[in-house]
């Protein structure tokens, strides 16, 4: 690279970042982007209800350090959870998922690894859906499917329903996982949160630990106000759909 490249290249990568972070803060608000999650059907960002129900799905897990922390709080305020875990991180953990499901909280597929899904030949990622399915069906039936980093194709998208998933990302979503602060996601999730949102946070290491204090501060809060925080298969029964 010449000089002078990585600076810029570096450079390029801030002001992605922060242009993503702008999207990912204006675009919910909009009748766009409402309008768009009600035209593409095949892909569950929200629920239409005026039922105080929210979903609330946390990826990447589990952790043996951080979800065991995450349990407890949920416990305390009633409050169950999607969670889209990584089937690679199942190994040794298997206790951990087992409480998950025990506690009323339901597993998603989210692939093999923290990886986005859509860089996958099509024959490669049908083959690593089918191997994360086989290892999360143990714990019972898997409804539901994120891509890694919430990029999908037509192709995935037909793979994912022959396998009887339905594709969901989400409504809410802070970007916890680029911008780490718990105070930012708290103050934008309760600023953003209705009836039938979908919020995304995530697991495993530094991003649990924030997840944990985002939920320790919105909990409370939207208990408060009235709602009722579910997994997505309860918001999707509750809403009547």
């Amino acid at each position: 690279m010449k000089p002078g490249g990585w600076s810029a290249l570096l450079l390029a990568v801030i002001l992605l970042t922060i242009l993503s972070g702008w999207i990912a803060l204006i675009l919910p608000m909009t009748p766009l982007f409402h309008n768009w999650a009600r035209l593409n059907a095949r892909v569950l960002y929200e629920v239409q209800t005026q039922e105080p129900i929210i979903a609330l799905t946390i990826d990447d897990g589990p952790d043996p350090r951080t979800t065991p922390q995450i349990l407890d709080l949920l416990a305390r305020y009633d409050a169950h959870a999607t969670f889209f875990v990584l089937a690679d991180r199942l190994e040794d953990n298997d206790d951990l998922v087992s409480r998950m499901v025990a506690e009323g909280h339901e597993l998603g597929n989210h692939m093999l690894e923290d990886r986005p899904s859509i860089f996958h030949p099509v024959e490669e990622f049908q083959s690593r859906l089918n191997q994360a399915h086989a290892i999360l069906s143990q714990f019972g039936k898997i409804r539901w499917f994120r891509p890694g980093s919430a990029l999908y194709s037509r192709e995935m998208l037909a793979i994912v329903e022959q396998a009887d998933y339905q594709t969901t990302l989400g409504s809410v979503y802070p970007f916890d996982s680029h911008i780490p602060s718990p105070y930012f996601a708290s103050r934008y999730i309760l600023w953003q949160a209705r009836p039938g949102s979908v919020i995304v946070l995530h697991d495993y290491g530094a991003r649990g630990e924030r997840t944990l204090e985002t939920l320790s501060i919105i909990l409370p809060e939207l208990i408060e106000r009235g709602y009722s925080i579910r997994t997505l298969s309860e918001l999707v029964a509750g809403a009547g759909d």
